[in-house]
């Protein structure tokens, strides 16, 4: 085993979370007709036209992947001679204005490959097209796990076709909550039961604390997580399309007093709670921090920081309140033009379920573990299981990180413009423990209806 870890050290990457860029304005709503009108009609391959179509899709030099995407090219090129692609690569940072650059200027490209968080906004200004037709005659349509449809879907309508997920949950240290006399399964049952595994896994003698809890400037992020469990959320988006503030829910209320119980009450997180997620990370490889929130596409760090695969534990969040554990998944969506020609966006589709069929998949899986790269754990596909391809990989991890999709959300309505109110209201309970979280939020709340929600509100009207 310690062979084969060695040889998943070699390469492995996090995924890169940004905040969600506001859409611009000026798209228009697309009707679904230009792809709807394909669904039925014989694939582009073999009409006997050449369809020339241009895809964001080409990975950037040193991009341990590259070669294998490159092979898949032309292997669909080879399949289907009647679709030609411009493969683009997308600059490696401020990808979003680059694109939201291209749309304003007409240049749009025929397929894109978008972030879960931007579709909600991308949809209301029209930006992805309708191909809800094609979907439902796509035969492979019902392999997509739901949580990862969720994001391409408004309304019954199917704006995109999803290309890669990662679920979030509770990344732990075996050996230490060993050391410590923790069984993780009781630990693990709900917040109670967590709070004193995680105040006893605490020693400042040792250096060690039980949680890495995340305070920085995207403390929400993990912060919405807590709120789902409580069973509420930090905002409701209402039928208009307009935006309802729920800072000061009792569900929320709740999940701010569990922050703060968990620095205060169990003394389990580390001293600097707005240390950088870099900062938790490390003190996670380092066997300083027993546990943290992670994503399901995490685990290759962990190895090539020198933790042992066999070591990591992996589970649901504890259930709140709410006796549930929704987690948090995120992803990415390929797009089609809503201006592009009907046979362009059959091409656009063509393609883009080609890249994530069962074969390609199984194909990606296999060219990773025989170059030593770490896989994601989780897949689009029911259909498509890490585990077959990735030898000396532990069965129940693979099986923890898919049962934490069961419950997948996304995350809260309106985040990149309310995010930094709540930030600051948990920050503010974080950092002075006299503070009462109820009043904490209804300040934040207050502040934010005034300065976005009551803006947000009255654009939409317009």
């Amino acid at each position: 085993m310690k062979k084969k870890t060695r040889s998943f050290a070699l390469l492995a990457a996090l995924l890169a979370f940004s905040s969600v860029v506001s859409a611009c304005g000026g798209g228009k709503e697309s009707t679904g007709n230009q792809a709807g009108d394909q669904g039925g009609k014989e694939g582009t391959a073999n009409s006997g036209k050449v369809v020339e179509i241009v895809a964001w899709d080409m990975p950037q030099d040193g991009d341990v992947l590259k070669p294998f995407w490159e092979q898949t090219f032309k292997e669909f090129e080879a399949k289907n001679p009647n679709i030609k692609i411009k493969h683009v690569a997308p600059t490696l940072t401020k990808e979003r204005e680059q694109f939201m650059t291209a749309v304003v200027g007409g240049e749009q490209p025929d397929l894109y490959n978008n972030a879960f968080p931007d579709m909600e906004s991308y949809i209301d200004k029209g930006i992805p097209a309708d191909i809800t037709s094609l979907w439902q005659q796509y035969k492979e349509k019902d392999k997509f796990l739901p949580s990862a449809m969720a994001a391409a879907t408004r309304d019954g309508k199917i704006y995109g076709i999803p290309s890669f997920m990662y679920v979030t949950g509770l990344a732990y240290n075996k050996k230490m909550f060993a050391d410590a006399g923790v069984d993780a399964n009781a630990a693990l049952k709900d917040w109670n039961s967590f709070g004193e595994a995680a105040q006893k896994l605490s020693s400042a003698d040792k250096g060690t604390y039980g949680y890495a809890l995340l305070g920085m400037d995207w403390a929400d992020w993990f912060f919405e997580y807590y709120v789902w469990q409580a069973g509420g959320d930090l905002t409701e988006r209402q039928k208009d399309g307009s935006v309802k503030l729920t800072f000061t829910s009792e569900p929320a209320v709740q999940a701010l007093q569990y922050y703060k119980d968990l620095k205060f009450k169990y003394k389990a997180t580390q001293k600097n709670v707005v240390q950088s997620l870099d900062e938790n990370l490390n003190d996670f490889y380092q066997g300083r921090a027993a546990s943290m929130i992670s994503a399901s596409n995490w685990f290759g760090n962990m190895v090539s920081n020198g933790m042992d695969i066999e070591n990591i534990g992996f589970s649901a969040l504890p259930a709140g309140p709410g006796g549930s554990s929704p987690a948090q998944v995120g992803g990415a969506i390929w797009i089609l033009n809503p201006k592009a020609s009907p046979e362009k966006q059959q091409a656009a589709f063509q393609y883009a379920t080609y890249l994530v069929s069962k074969e390609v998949q199984d194909n990606l899986l296999k060219y990773q573990s025989e170059n030593g790269i770490f896989p994601n754990l989780l897949n689009v596909r029911s259909d498509v299981d890490a585990s077959d391809h990735v030898k000396g990989m532990p069965e129940e991890l693979v099986k923890n990180v898919q049962k934490a999709a069961d419950e997948g959300r996304l995350e809260y309505f309106l985040k990149a413009r309310l995010s930094p109110y709540v930030v600051k209201a948990i920050q503010q309970v974080l950092l002075e423990d006299g503070l009462d979280p109820k009043k904490v939020m209804q300040a934040a709340q207050d502040l934010a209806q005034r300065e976005v929600a009551d803006k947000y509100n009255a654009e939409i009207k317009k």
